[in-house]
């Protein structure tokens, strides 16, 4: 059973993370989007995992669905193509702040457990280090190494997975506090990691261009702080619903297919760059410029892209082995909104978007999967040329940098949609 997962989400009790990013809303949206299976996030948080205990019953081994009387609720208000199977798997991103080799580390990593008895065995052994109360991504006062050993040992086919590994100040790999190396990070328990999460700034083959990572499944997900958000990245499954068969995939191959990402333009670290002087840079002209930014002569802060180049070892274009298949989208209310010429999250583009996921069915399979001839004979037009371009990679990119998001449209600024949509059939090709 081919099926799209999202494994790094966020609660309600994560800081800077939307009020509605409760059960519910994430279930609805989640079914939207088109995901099958959905990280819980912020397991450690003592309220957030009385609700799950709560609201979630068991399924599948290690997964778990909505309660009944929860679950109508949120069906009765999706339309029957958007009633596809949902579980959910207990999940929590955690922040380990220390100092290794004179430098300070903050770096970010996905915990998953697979029930709630390992869930709270390893929010025991974590509590020591940090107020698990505080935030829903705690941030902890302990090596990572030391994380990993905590994560193995709350339980059978727990398991840990480096977050957004080129994050510049969180990701294992970023350029402020980060290690060269998985190894160097996680030291004598590091064959024990067999995933690492490639985060919104970077994409599979970008990844590709380091032999070292090799050995590691790629997974791609949202790190979603509100529900519309899901499955802007996501990872791509063939598997049973089964929490050990997806490590398993992960670990192994079998099952694995690959990943669906945004373009890592659009990610807001993918350039070098200095955002109070609005100076954005790629890699040779930050090296040209000894790393200083050419306005105000501070550092740049160091993007994704320069830093895959640091370590990587390879040219572009080949796929390793262990490579999965690189999947790519603009999101929906980012289409409607240059075919509509409004923002994209206006009421008229949330109209838009409920009669196509009404007719046409979830978000993912519509971008990656929907004949478009199918979206033609909807009445559809302009979404079957934009969703061809998409396919078709036929994408104008502004990269982003220093926290800066990118941008990535379908269209000139001067073409209107419409016209382009009359056209007609030159992306099927």
């Amino acid at each position: 059973m081919r099926h799209y997962a999202d494994l790094h989400v966020h609660s309600r009790y994560s800081r800077a993370c939307s009020r509605d990013s409760d059960l519910a809303h994430l279930a609805w949206w989640a079914r939207r989007k088109g995901i099958t299976v959905l990280g819980t996030g912020d397991f450690t948080h003592p309220v957030w995992a009385r609700t799950l205990r709560e609201a979630l019953v068991p399924a599948e081994p290690g997964l778990f669905r909505l309660r009944d009387d929860l679950d109508r609720e949120v069906l009765r208000t999706l339309p029957p193509t958007c009633h596809g199977p949902l579980r959910f798997t207990l999940q929590v991103e955690v922040s380990t702040n220390y100092r290794r080799d004179g430098r300070g580390r903050r770096i970010h990593h996905l915990c998953h457990v697979p029930d709630f008895d390992a869930a709270e065995e390893l929010a025991r052994r974590l509590s020591p280090f940090g107020d698990l109360a505080s935030d829903g991504r705690p941030a902890l006062a302990m090596d990572a190494r030391d994380l990993l050993e905590a994560v193995l040992a709350s339980g059978e086919g727990s398991y840990l997975v480096p977050a957004h590994v080129w994050t510049p100040w969180f990701g294992v790999l970023g350029s402020k506090s980060g290690f060269d190396g998985v190894e160097e990070c996680y030291g004598d328990l590091a064959e024990h990691v067999f995933a690492v999460e490639t985060g919104l700034s970077s994409d599979p083959e970008m990844n590709w261009r380091v032999s070292a990572l090799d050995r590691f499944r790629l997974v791609s997900h949202s790190d979603a702080h509100s529900p519309p958000i899901l499955g802007r990245n996501a990872t791509v499954f063939d598997t049973g619903l089964d929490y050990f068969a997806l490590r398993h995939a992960l670990e192994s191959g079998e099952g694995y297919v690959g990943t669906v990402d945004l373009y890592p333009e659009e990610g807001k670290y993918h350039l070098d760059g200095h955002r109070g002087c609005g100076v954005r840079l790629e890699p040779a002209e930050t090296r040209e410029r000894g790393g200083k930014c050419p306005v105000c002569g501070r550092r740049l802060t160091v993007g994704v892209l320069h830093r895959v180049e640091e370590l990587g070892d390879r040219s572009p274009g080949r796929r390793p082995a262990t490579g999965g298949e690189p999947l790519k989208i603009v999101p929906l209310p980012e289409i409607m909104s240059e075919i509509l010429g409004v923002g994209p999250k206006s009421k008229r583009v949330a109209r838009a978007v409920d009669a196509l996921t009404a007719a046409l069915g979830p978000e993912l399979p519509l971008l990656l999967d929907v004949p478009l001839d199918e979206m033609r004979e909807a009445g559809e037009p302009e979404v079957a040329e934009a969703i061809g371009r998409l396919r078709a990679h036929r994408v104008r990119r502004e990269p982003g940098y220093d926290g800066v998001f990118g941008t990535v449209s379908l269209f000139a600024p001067d073409e209107p949609a419409a016209a382009a949509g009359r056209s007609g059939g030159e992306a099927d090709r």
